[in-house]
C-alpha cells in the first residue's frame, strides 16, 4: 500500500466531535510519521435541528447522513463517529475501517444539588433524550420525570447546574466527559447493574470507503478487542430490529480471553426489564456477531419482543 500524503477527516462541529477527530488524527500520525492531516467540518441535520426528538429526525441517521455523502462524493477521506451513533448497517460502499480503543463506557449523573441518583430528590426531573437511559432511570427511580433534553455537552450541562433551570439532574457518557477533560462536573458513575450503556457506547468509528487502501491505512490504529466486543453488543440490539428509539443495552468485554456480553432490554416506562448474558471464545468477527445475535434471541424469547415491538 502506498502511503497517502494527507487525509482529510470529516467531523461534527461540536467540541466533542472535534475532540474526537483530533485523537483519530493524532493516531495516524503516530501511525504514519509525516502524514498531513485535516480535519473538515461538516454540519449535520442533528446538529442543526435541536427542538425535535431525535427519533422523529430519522434515528441515529441524522448524525451521520452529511458526513456519509461527503465520504461518497470524495470530499474526505474519513468519517470519525461515536460509534453509538453509528446505525448498525452502512450504506453500500461504505466500511467502518477501523474502531479505536474504548474509553469509559459507564454513564455519569450530573446533578445540580450535588446528589447522587438514590438521593434525587422525590419527583425529581432527570434530563435525557435516551429511551435507553430514561427505562433505565425510573426502573430505579420509578417517582422521577424524564425530560428531553438536546444539545451538545458542554450546552446539556449548562442546563443542568442552571439554578432557575427544568432540570434538576441530567445523564450524560461519561467517555465525552473523558474526552473534553469535564469529568469534574460528574457527580457520580452509575453503576453497570443501574445503568448499562448503549452498544458501542465509548468507542470511536472511523468510517471510510470501503477501499483495500483506506482499510489497510487504518489497520494500526484498529483495536480488535473493542472491534469483536462492539460487534457483538450492535448485532444485539440488530438482531432485535432496534434503533435510538428502543431501550435497548448492551456491553461486551474480554475476560481471560472470552468475550463476555451483557445485554438489556425494557420498556420505556421502566416497569419491565429482561436482562440476558452470554460467554466464549470470541476469535473473529463472525463469531462476535452470532453471540449478538443469539443473546437477541435469547432476550425475545425471554418476553422482549412483546414488548419492545410495541414500543411500550
Amino acid at each position: 500500500m502506498q502511503q497517502p500524503s494527507t487525509i482529510r477527516i470529516g467531523a461534527r462541529g461540536s467540541t466533542l466531535s472535534l475532540c474526537q477527530a483530533a485523537e483519530v488524527a493524532e493516531r495516524l500520525r503516530a501511525a504514519w510519521p509525516g502524514i498531513e492531516v485535516a480535519v473538515e467540518v461538516i454540519t449535520t441535520t442533528g446538529d442543526r435541528v435541536l427542538d425535535t426528538p431525535l427519533p422523529l429526525l430519522g434515528g441515529k441517521g441524522a448524525f451521520t447522513e452529511e458526513l456519509e455523502i461527503a465520504l461518497l462524493h470524495g470530499r474526505i477521506d474519513l468519517a470519525v463517529h461515536s460509534l453509538k451513533d453509528l446505525p448498525t448497517r452502512q450504506p453500500r460502499d461504505l466500511a467502518i475501517g477501523a474502531v479505536v480503543e474504548r474509553a469509559g463506557v459507564a454513564d455519569v449523573l450530573v446533578s445540580r444539588s450535588g446528589a447522587g441518583l438514590l438521593a434525587l430528590p422525590a419527583g425529581a426531573t432527570v434530563g435525557t433524550s435516551s429511551p435507553r437511559r430514561s427505562a433505565q432511570l425510573l426502573r430505579a427511580r420509578p417517582d422521577l420525570r424524564s425530560l428531553s433534553i438536546r444539545g451538545n455537552v458542554d450546552t446539556r450541562v449548562r442546563k443542568a447546574l442552571d439554578l432557575a433551570g427544568d432540570y434538576d439532574a441530567i445523564v450524560l457518557a461519561r467517555a465525552g466527559l473523558e474526552r473534553l477533560d469535564r469529568l469534574d462536573v460528574a457527580t457520580e458513575e452509575l453503576p453497570l447493574d443501574v445503568m448499562l450503556p448503549a452498544p458501542g457506547q465509548g468507542a470511536l468509528a472511523v468510517q471510510c470507503r470501503a477501499e483495500p487502501d483506506l482499510r489497510a491505512f487504518l489497520t494500526p490504529i484498529h483495536h480488535t478487542a473493542t472491534a469483536l466486543a462492539t460487534i457483538a453488543e450492535r448485532a444485539f440490539l440488530e438482531g432485535l430490529g432496534g434503533g435510538c428509539a428502543a431501550p435497548v443495552a448492551a456491553y461486551g468485554w474480554f475476560d481471560r480471553g472470552d468475550l463476555r456480553l451483557r445485554g438489556r432490554v425494557g420498556t420505556v416506562d421502566g416497569t419491565r426489564q429482561i436482562d440476558v448474558q452470554w460467554s466464549g471464545p470470541c476469535p473473529d468477527e463472525a463469531t462476535a456477531t452470532q453471540a449478538g445475535l443469539t443473546l437477541a434471541r435469547e432476550a425475545v424469547g425471554a418476553g422482549a419482543g412483546a414488548f419492545l415491538g410495541a414500543g411500550s
